[in-house]
């Protein structure tokens, strides 16, 4: 595995942490396909019945690194970035996420994807794609609607502000919120429980909870990275990204 990405197994369990925590585990180009590798590989382990994921140093994770994403923008469907998200949505075994700090844009959206989502008290979401002149992506425009309620889910959405983990949990995000010293022991301890289900019962009660919606998740997926790839060779993006890199360097 690359460093930016640490796998550990404990009971059936496969966690893999997002380890950048010197830039909040902003996901780089590479860390998406190292993701992607550490996912199929989990899937092809008859040994790991659930994947933990999770991010170092107290950050879930701050998204995307701008720097990186703008070097090495996507180009289609089959850039990292979406290949990742297509892992998640098609993923069979169950997910687990463990959220602390920051979990900015995919790592809030990437959480509609995941089975099972604990918070700490002190994480802090957002989607701010507004702000960057883009749009939403994670199939985020179809899910947070249905799990939200379109008042909420056009309040977080449009607006792009921060909101803390007892909105995502009302939003539907998180499922539990702990303290921070707490939060390994319940991941772990949810996890473990999973993971002693029957498996294959385990996989055919997720398809059955998924697959309803699964072709029209990865439909929106498409049609939300068409329009993202548009708007990134947009005047307003251009503008946008950077004054958030002028903001940045000061």
């Amino acid at each position: 595995m690359s460093e930016t990405l640490l796998t550990q197994d404990a009971e059936g369990v496969r966690t893999l942490t997002f380890n950048r925590p010197e830039k909040k585990n902003a996901f780089t180009h590479a860390m998406y396909e190292a993701t992607v590798a550490g996912l199929e590989r989990a899937a092809m382990d008859p040994a790991v019945r659930v994947v933990v994921l999770t991010g170092a140093g107290g950050a879930f994770t701050a998204g995307n690194d701008i720097g990186d994403f703008l070097e090495q923008p996507p180009a289609g469907e089959n850039s990292p970035v979406f290949r990742f998200l297509r892992a998640l949505v098609n993923y069979e075994k169950p997910v687990v996420a463990a959220v602390d700090g920051a979990a900015v844009g995919i790592g809030t959206t990437m959480l509609l994807h995941c089975d099972y989502v604990v918070a700490t008290d002190r994480a802090r979401f957002v989607m701010p794609f507004i702000n960057l002149g883009v749009c939403p992506e994670g199939a985020s425009s179809l899910l947070l609607p249905r799990i939200a309620g379109m008042a909420l889910a056009s309040e977080l959405l449009m607006f792009g502000d921060p909101f803390d983990a007892a909105t995502a949990q009302r939003a539907g995000l998180v499922n539990r919120v702990v303290p921070e010293a707490q939060l390994k022991e319940v991941v772990a301890e949810r996890a473990r429980a999973l993971a002693a289900k029957p498996a294959e019962a385990l996989k055919v009660t997720k398809r059955l909870l998924r697959e309803p919606v699964r072709a029209e998740v990865n439909a929106v997926l498409r049609r939300e990275g068409v329009e993202f790839l548009k708007r990134l060779h947009s005047d307003e993006a251009r503008e946008a990204f950077l004054a958030f890199m002028n903001r940045k360097s000061k």
